[in-house]
C-alpha cells in the first residue's frame, strides 16, 4: 500500500531557477515513486506554471493564496536588498517573517484530514533556509503524525579574508544572522520535527547539538538525466582546456581564476572559457587585456543549457573558485556530463567534491587560493592523467548518487521508517538511536571526507 503524504513546497515552479526549481525538481521526483502517493501544496504563484507541467489542480495539488502579505513583501524585499542578486539575508530575513502565514492557511485547509490520519507523513521540502520555523511541525506532532524539514542549506560563513566582498553583495545582515537561533520557532521545530535534512556540513554545524541526531545528510540540488545528454568524451592532447561556468559577480572568484591561469594560457598550455554574465564582466575584460592574454579567454556570456552541456563537454576541467556557495549545482551539472571540477572547499562544494571525482582547492586569502590553483593547474597540465581518471568515474557517481530519483528513493525510506514508527505507537517521533535508526544516516557521512 502507497505511503500518503502531505508535500508542502511553497516555492515550487519548474519555469524558475534557484529555490523554486529545487522545490519543483525534489517534489515531482517523490511523486513519481509508486510507493508514494503525494499530494503537493504550493503558492498560488505557481499555479499557472504547474499547469503547464501537466499537473492538475486541485488533483495533484493545491495552491494557497497569501500574495495579500506575500507580494508587498517581495516588493518591499527588492526595494532593501540593494540591487538585482544582492542582499540575499535580508531577503531571506523578509520570506521568513510572512511564511508564516501560508502555513497557516495550509492547516486551515488540512487539519482535518491529518487529524483523521489521511496522511502519513508530512514533509516540508521548501523553504530551505534553516531560519525559517514551522508551526506545522508542533501540530503534527501533537496529533502523532511525522514531520520532515528540509533539505536545509544556508548560512555558510563569509570567509573573514573576503568581507569586502561580503559588502559588495549588501550582505549587511550577515553580520547578525545568528540571533535567528532566538526567534520564536526555532527549537520549536527542531524538537517536534521527527527528521531534518541538512544539505551541507554549514547547515550541521549551526544545529545545535541535542538535534543532530534528527540530522540525515541530502544535497538541496539534484541532476535530472534526461535533461544532459552530452557527455565528454575527449582525451587531452593539447592545451588544457579551462571552462568557468557561474554568474559573474564577486563571490564567484572568476578573477581569481584569470590570475592562477594566466602564466599558462600565455604559454600556450591553457585555454579559458568563461560562460555566463553579470556586473564583473567589464573587469573580468580588463583583466584579461592587462595580462595579454588576448583570444586566448572566450568570454560567452549567459548560453542556454544545451548549449552549457555541450561546452563543457569539450572542456576538460571545470574551475569554479567561488568563496561561498550553499548547493553547488552547477558543479554536479559538470560531473553528470563527466567533466571534472576543480572547487575552493568551502561551504556547500566541500561536500559534493571529493578528491576521488574532483579536485578541491583550500579556503585562504585571494593571493593563497590563487597561488593554490597555480600549482595544481600546472601539475594537471605536466600529468594530465589526473583528470581523466576521475572523469572515468564521475557519471556513475552522479547516477546513482545525485539524480533526483536517487535523492527520492533516500526520501522514501525515511517515510517508510518514520511511518513504522507511527504505527508502532510510539509517544515520541523523536529519531530513536537504535542499530537500525535514521540516526545512523546523519550527515558525517560526506563525500568530501
Amino acid at each position: 500500500m502507497s505511503l500518503r503524504v502531505l508535500l508542502i513546497s511553497e516555492a515550487c515552479n519548474p519555469e524558475q531557477v534557484s529555490v523554486p526549481l529545487v522545490g519543483y525538481s525534489h517534489c515531482m521526483a517523490i511523486r513519481r515513486r509508486k510507493d508514494i502517493d503525494a499530494r503537493l501544496v504550493t503558492q498560488i504563484r505557481n499555479r499557472d506554471a504547474l499547469l503547464r507541467s501537466g499537473l492538475r489542480d486541485p488533483e495533484d495539488f493545491v495552491a494557497i493564496d497569501t500574495e495579500r502579505i506575500a507580494a508587498p513583501a517581495h516588493r518591499l524585499a527588492n526595494r532593501l536588498r540593494g540591487g538585482a542578486g544582492k542582499g540575499w539575508t535580508t531577503v531571506m530575513a523578509i520570506r521568513a517573517l510572512t511564511y508564516p502565514v501560508f502555513e497557516r492557511q495550509v492547516w486551515k485547509q488540512f487539519g482535518d484530514q491529518l487529524k483523521a490520519r489521511q496522511f502519513d507523513v508530512v514533509h516540508r521540502v521548501t523553504p530551505l533556509s534553516p531560519t525559517t520555523p514551522s508551526s506545522l511541525a508542533k501540530r503534527c506532532k501533537r496529533i502523532g503524525v511525522p514531520f520532515i524539514a528540509g533539505p536545509l542549506n544556508g548560512g555558510v560563513p563569509w570567509p573573514k579574508a573576503f568581507d569586502s566582498i561580503r559588502r559588495q553583495e549588501r550582505e549587511w545582515l550577515s553580520y547578525v544572522r545568528g540571533v535567528y537561533r532566538w526567534l520564536p520557532g526555532f527549537h520549536g521545530t527542531r524538537k517536534a520535527a521527527s527528521a531534518l535534512l541538512v544539505g551541507s556540513r554549514d547547515t550541521l554545524e549551526q544545529m545545535p547539538a541535542r538535534y543532530r541526531h534528527k540530522c540525515i545528510f541530502m544535497p538541496e540540488n539534484g541532476i535530472d538525466p534526461s535533461r544532459f545528454q552530452a557527455h565528454r568524451t575527449r582525451r587531452i592532447d593539447g592545451p588544457l582546456r579551462l571552462i568557468f561556468v557561474g554568474r559573474l559577480v564577486p563571490y564567484k572568484g572568476c578573477d581569481m581564476l584569470v590570475d592562477a591561469a594566466a602564466e599558462l594560457i600565455q604559454q600556450g598550455q591553457a585555454t579559458l572559457e568563461i560562460v555566463g554574465d553579470g556586473p564583473e564582466m567589464s573587469r573580468l575584460r580588463r583583466q584579461a587585456e592587462t595580462l595579454g592574454l588576448g583570444p586566448a579567454i572566450k568570454f560567452s556570456g549567459r548560453l542556454e543549457h544545451d548549449q552549457v552541456q555541450h561546452r563543457m563537454a569539450e572542456a576538460d576541467l571545470f574551475v569554479f573558485p567561488s568563496i561561498r556557495e550553499f548547493g553547488g549545482a552547477v558543479a554536479l551539472e559538470s560531473m553528470a556530463v563527466g567533466l571534472v571540477p576543480m572547487v575552493v572547499a568551502y561551504g556547500g562544494l566541500a561536500d559534493l567534491v571529493g578528491e576521488e571525482h574532483g579536485f578541491r582547492i583550500p579556503m585562504g586569502s585571494r593571493d593563497e587560493i590563487i597561488g593554490h590553483l597555480k600549482k595544481r593547474l600546472r601539475e594537471l597540465r605536466a600529468d594530465p592523467s589526473e583528470i581523466e581518471i576521475r572523469a572515468n568515474l564521475l557519471r556513475r557517481h552522479v547516477q546513482e548518487t545525485y539524480t533526483w530519483d536517487a535523492k527520492a528513493a533516500q526520501v522514501s525510506e525515511i517515510y517508510h521508517q518514520l511511518s513504522c514508527q507511527s504505527n508502532s505507537s510510539r509517544a515520541s517521533f523523536e529519531t530513536p538511536r537504535t542499530e537500525n535508526s535514521l540516526c545512523h544516516r546523519q550527515v558525517p557521512a560526506f563525500s568530501g571526507d
